[in-house]
């Protein structure tokens, strides 16, 4: 697990950061930073849309008495993509777009329930007080 966090959260920006400068050497700084922030400002007011759509249907589900499965799935990868289209970078850009796609969401909420799903099953994820 710690192997994991490290990777993440120092080989993955080095890797962000070499992308930028590939692009930056291959389009020009400029167009590079627009690139990002553009992407970003799409991809967050994108987010922005969808989170709130995902939230009424929440609340139209709990007005009717459904228990609202799906949409919290949908909220949380929406929350994800959010937080990767705010993170400098075309990586995460892409990916966070990439969540942000209806049928790709769906085939990682999939993923998401079955990993939950195999954790509490082999008892390595509980979700409760000890």
């Amino acid at each position: 697990m710690l192997l994991r966090l490290f990777v993440l959260f120092t080989l993955f920006p080095i890797l962000e950061i070499l992308i930028l400068m590939q692009i930056s050497a291959l389009l020009g700084p400029v167009t590079a930073i627009i690139l990002v922030v553009g992407t970003g400002f799409a991809g967050a007011s994108l987010a922005k849309i969808q989170g709130f759509q995902t939230i009424s249907r929440i609340r139209d589900n709990m007005k009717q008495g459904i228990m609202p499965g799906d949409e919290v799935f949908d909220a949380f990868l929406i929350l994800v993509a959010g937080i990767l289209l705010v993170t400098p970078g075309l990586i995460s850009d892409i990916s966070g777009i990439l969540l942000l796609i209806p049928a790709t969401r769906t085939r990682a909420k999939g993923f998401l329930v079955r990993l939950i799903d195999k954790g509490m099953k082999n008892g390595t994820l509980r979700f409760n007080r000890r």
